[in-house]
């Protein structure tokens, strides 16, 4: 409306001014008229007296406008004076340096001052930054904080009239304090599941009196279901040995505040058994649905168990968190796990058209004996059977080299390169003492096999192989081999090994135990004794780990140089330059546990573009769980980690940061 009043002004103006002109040609031509007749006075006259009349319109018109523009600025400056001055949000104008030029009284209530002009505003409110605004956005958010207000702050970026290289900024903060609040309130009360399962269930029976096990399990019970009330977890038992939870977020938070020490208090209990009784926890961190949460709690609590149980493991997205674990993992007497694996393992066997036998990384004594003792299961099946080997490592040297003087084993060892190209659709991938791809010989050939069969004693990791028709992974038992050495008892009434499979099952079994003192149970000795009449000998497999001099050497100078980061945890280097660093750095990190004092070991070297750290411990240290943090793994007492482009002084560093991070989680004891 304002628009076309204006215009109106403008054409009227242009009118007066063209009418003007034509009347002052017209008193013109009847001056120059006037000696000729009288009518040249008349319109002179008449003219005159129209472009006198038209100045005056035009000077009151002119008036009347400045007027109306006079009122307008008027009205247009009590608007920007008393712009969201008395308006609920705050806003406030500032210079570039901070300067605040303008504020309301909202804006003043926020900052409970009674005057802010001329004062910076990085000293009113902290966490505001001018310098993180730019001319070149149109608008910028952030969500701040003043005292215990929540705002999400707008800003604006203008230039002034006068000064186009001076610019301001108009700040905007809306509350979303309360919308904040109940967003919080609603996530909180999102429900949640969760599973426990009392571990090795009917070992911990069996080892009391029969009259005492109905006491046991109702202590059990109320331990149980009295730690998960005072926090207000729903859990309904739905087997003797298994409960199910359900709760919410903010009591899943309650929980990780206490570190799970329902997993301490079950493991005092003692009414004359003679196993611990620990849990395994396995909670699914979804808020999208209750389905997606039992799924994730079904992972997280089979990683619990596959890593020995006694801990709580939580799954959020790919992300695990993981508390207790202080428990060695309890040796299963019952076979009937092993049988079933053998029978399992046995039929595979047979469908199978050719067998391929694959283990991990930089190969061992324990890797090489399970895969020479899978060579001679495929064998007794009639099937032929190889191991992929590209390189065989100093660790392994004296038995690969025993090996391949034999003639039986002629074309034992091939390639990866080659197995990839003869991987048919019938052919079984045999993987063994390890479960995690990225630590596999050849990562490659996982993509190409269908049927995978996995053998392994390491404790579960969260980035294990998913989808193999047969996983047998148990952490109790001390070796691979001596989990091999029990499937084979399975296969054949009358099972015969060759010398050199003996020896070979019987090295890993000792390199693993260290000499018999690692983990090493009834079923151990079984598996050695088993082993013996099939003819190993342990001065031939005592000679595979024979070292010469400079081992030594370098094995004393390691020790001599170790450091004491904690009144019980050691740590030492073994400079990478030597031949076969990486085996005399877990060497050295077993032997400092020898020394008294020493509950744990970590020894760091370097080798090609990465650095590896070997970790040992007794008693509660669990080094597993340090390794993780690093990306690595192993067990309760038997652990390593391989960290990429760095540095051994940059390792120690990330270690440091691991086992403080370790002793804050409570992961001690």
């Amino acid at each position: 409306m304002r628009d076309k009043t204006n215009s109106s002004f403008s054409y009227t103006m242009r009118i007066l001014k063209f009418s003007q002109v034509f009347m002052s040609i017209g008193i013109l031509v009847g001056v120059f008229s006037i000696a000729n007749n009288s009518a040249g006075i008349v319109s002179s006259v008449l003219f005159a007296l129209l472009l006198i009349g038209s100045i005056i319109f035009e000077k009151k018109l002119q008036n009347t406008l400045k007027e109306r523009i006079i009122k307008e600025a008027e009205e247009l400056s009590t608007l920007k004076n008393t712009m969201f001055s008395n308006v609920q949000i705050p806003v406030a104008v500032i210079e570039y340096s901070g300067s605040i030029k303008w504020a309301n009284k909202a804006f003043l209530t926020m900052c409970e001052v009674n005057e802010l002009v001329g004062k910076n505003i990085k000293n009113i409110v902290q966490d505001i930054k001018p310098n993180e605004f730019t001319i070149a956005q149109s608008t910028y958010e952030k969500a701040i904080k003043i005292k215990t207000k929540e705002y999400n702050m707008l800003v604006e970026a203008f230039t002034k009239v006068e000064d186009k290289q001076s610019h301001m900024f108009v700040l905007y903060f809306i509350d979303h304090t309360e919308t904040n609040l109940l967003k919080k309130m609603i996530r909180d009360q999102r429900c949640m599941l969760g599973y426990v399962c009392i571990d090795s269930f009917e070992e911990i029976m069996h080892s009391i009196e029969e009259v005492r096990r109905p006491m046991l399990m109702a202590i059990i019970d109320r331990k149980i279901n009295l730690w998960f009330k005072e926090r207000e977890v729903v859990v309904t038992k739905f087997e003797r040995d298994k409960y199910l939870m359900v709760f919410n977020r903010k009591e899943l938070e309650n929980m990780q505040e206490r570190k799970f020490d329902i997993l301490d208090e079950l493991r005092h209990i003692q009414v004359g058994n003679e196993l611990p009784v620990t849990i395994s926890i396995g909670i699914g961190y979804n808020l999208s649905s209750l389905n997606a949460s039992r799924e994730d709690a079904r992972a997280a609590f089979d990683l619990a168990q596959g890593r020995g149980g006694d801990q709580a493991v939580i799954k959020n997205s790919d992300k695990y968190t993981f508390y207790g674990g202080k428990t060695k993992e309890v040796e299963k007497s019952t076979r009937v796990k092993v049988r079933i694996k053998a029978y399992a393992f046995k039929e595979l066997l047979h469908e199978a058209d050719k067998v391929y036998i694959m283990g991990h990384k930089g190969i061992d004594m324990d890797c090489l004996g399970a895969a020479m003792g899978v060579y001679r299961a495929a064998a007794i099946m009639g099937k032929k059977a190889h191991i992929i080997l590209d390189e065989p490592t100093f660790a392994i040297q004296a038995l690969y080299n025993r090996i391949l003087e034999s003639n039986e084993y002629e074309d034992l060892f091939i390639s990866h390169d080659i197995a990839q190209d003869e991987i048919k659709k019938d052919t079984l991938l045999v993987i063994v003492d390890v479960h995690r791809t990225s630590y596999l010989e050849a990562p490659e050939i996982l993509e190409v096999a269908e049927k995978v069969v996995i053998f392994d004693h390491h404790r579960k990791s969260t980035d294990f192989i998913e989808d193999a028709v047969l996983t047998y992974l148990e952490p109790f038992i001390s070796s691979t081999c001596e989990m091999i050495a029990e499937i084979l008892n399975y296969l054949t009434d009358k099972i015969k090994l060759t010398q050199i499979e003996a020896d070979a099952l019987l090295a890993g079994i000792t390199i693993d135990t260290k000499n018999f003192v690692f983990k090493a149970g009834v079923r151990t000795f079984e598996a050695a004794a088993f082993l013996r009449r099939n003819g190993a000998d342990s001065s031939r497999v005592r000679m595979l780990f024979q070292n010469d001099m400079d081992f030594y050497k370098a094995r004393a100078a390691a020790i001599k140089d170790a450091e004491m980061w904690h009144p019980n945890i050691a740590v030492s280097e073994v400079d990478g330059k030597i031949p076969h660093a990486p085996i005399v750095a877990a060497q050295v990190a077993d032997e400092l546990l020898n020394i008294k004092g020493i509950e744990a070991s970590f020894v760091i070297t370097s080798k090609d573009d990465y650095v590896m750290i070997s970790a040992r411990s007794l008693y509660d240290v669990n080094v597993q769980r340090v390794m993780e943090l690093l990306g690595g793994g192993g067990h309760l007492s038997v652990a390593g980690a391989q960290l990429k482009d760095i540095t051994p002084l940059e390792a120690k560093v990330k270690l440091k940061e691991a086992m403080n991070k370790y002793f804050e989680e409570g992961e001690s004891k």
